[in-house]
């Protein structure tokens, strides 16, 4: 997968940087003649200073991503320098919000002026102490009396009103994120909610008119976001991930961390009646211990008791939406589930029975041309393929997203403050050895 420097033109291709609890992601793509992401290289590297999408410990992020950086560029054999970065945690918010502005000449049509103007008056809500807002989110417009209006340029009226979904975070998370990014010698040239950019690569059009819900379970968070008529209409963060079921797994079995990891990827499901109950597992013992047989049908217990609180939550945030938006199933397309949760077996068929709502599992496939790595499929990688793509299709920001009196073809307004936090870090790492885990059947 090797591309020569001289052949590539700087603008032409796209880096994303998925900072998440459990792995960092960079990954080079293009679009090809076709409109599809062609990879041209990744690396990826195990995420060892992130807590519940948050930064914990600086050091170990720093080095982290350059590990993943460095790959990235051998691989494609690419300067890279500015990466689109996803950000989540459970500092995030979201709220509804409606705005309005006057007018002057009601005969004028209206122009990327007037909703630039209409963002402005956004972006100075006040909010909780320390947060920022990442993402204002335009819904549906009201011109004078005329309501739901998608696309109010080129209309005219005195009166210009929107509904607005606001997503906001925790200032000093941010510029953690920052930090890291540009002491591993990158800069920050867009950021994106990860939910977004997960729904981005997973869920189609036709999906998103429908009424869908995506759901990412992450290492240290899930993600929500729930879009009907094309548009966002409720974003969420359920501190809970997969790495909360890793943990129910090494207490209830007694068992060290990434024996109890290895349980779970490889034997561990969401049904425990999918099991037989004379399915063992082997664990190796550690120093000096003789060797711990595991019930698979008790492992799956674990896995569903956790799984199911996290189900839960999402249902409560979907009810949620419904309740307050008088849109109770509606969401036809149902949900669709991604990240690295979504690769346990038997999840896909827990949550239809937890939320009675019809759910597939989420793959970026369906985005990425014929030559990418098959690996980059897996729901493991639908937020560092849908950073990508939002950064290549968004390249030239929409008029709601760029500040008052910027050019159109403007940075994302991240872009301002990320060069302000320019710091120096050290370098910190650890490797883990895998063990072998042997399964057998007790016939007794």
């Amino acid at each position: 997968m090797e591309v020569l420097k001289e052949k590539i033109n700087k603008n032409d291709f796209f880096v994303a940087l998925d900072i998440g609890t459990t792995k960092i992601v960079c990954l080079v793509g293009k679009k090809n003649e076709h409109g599809k992401l062609e990879v041209l290289g990744y690396g990826k590297s195990k995420s060892l200073g992130v807590k519940r999408g948050v930064v914990a410990n600086i050091v170990q992020t720093i080095e982290s991503i350059e590990s993943a950086l460095k790959e990235a560029k051998e691989k494609t054999n690419l300067d890279i320098i500015e990466v689109a970065v996803g950000i989540a945690g459970q500092h995030i918010r979201s709220m509804q919000h409606i705005d309005y502005i006057i007018r002057e000449d009601s005969e004028k049509y209206i122009d990327l002026h007037d909703t630039k103007k209409l963002v402005s008056n956004v972006k100075k809500l006040k909010l909780e102490p320390g947060e920022e807002i990442i993402h204002v989110l335009a819904q549906e417009y009201k011109i004078d009396n005329e309501s739901n209006i998608l696309r109010p340029e080129g209309m005219c009226g005195s009166k210009l009103e929107a509904n607005f979904h606001v997503v906001a975070g925790q200032i000093s998370a941010m510029n953690n994120i920052t930090r890291c990014v540009q002491d591993a010698g990158l800069k920050v040239a867009d950021i994106h909610l990860e939910p977004l950019a997960s729904l981005e690569s997973t869920v189609t059009e036709e999906e998103r008119d429908a009424g869908v819900v995506l759901v990412d379970i992450g290492g240290g968070t899930t993600d929500i976001a729930i879009f009907k008529d094309k548009i966002i209409r409720h974003t969420a963060v359920i501190p809970f991930g997969g790495n909360i079921i890793t943990n129910d797994i090494k207490e209830g079995c007694s068992i060290i961390e990434k024996q109890a990891e290895q349980l779970k990827l490889k034997f561990g499901s969401a049904l425990p009646s999918e099991n037989n109950e004379n399915e063992i597992v082997s664990i190796p013992g550690l120093k000096g211990h003789e060797p711990k047989e595991i019930s698979i049908k008790n492992l799956s217990k674990i896995i569903r008791a956790r799984l199911e609180e996290i189900l839960n939550d999402v249902n409560k945030e979907i009810k949620l939406y419904q309740d307050s938006n008088h849109q109770r199933n509606k969401l036809i397309a149902g949900i669709v589930l991604t990240g690295g949760g979504a690769n346990l077996k038997h999840i896909k068929q827990l949550c239809e029975y937890v939320t009675g709502m019809p759910t597939r599992i989420g793959l970026a496939n369906e985005y990425l041309d014929h030559t990418s790595p098959e690996e980059l499929s897996s729901p493991i990688y639908a937020t560092s393929v849908g950073l990508v793509l939002r950064y290549m299709n968004n390249k030239k920001m929409a008029p709601t997203e760029i500040e008052d009196g910027e050019a159109e073809d403007s940075k994302d307004f991240f872009g301002k403050w990320a060069e302000k936090f320019v710091t120096g870090a050290g370098k910190l790492g650890s490797l883990f050895a895998n063990e072998n885990l042997e399964e057998k059947n007790n016939d007794n």
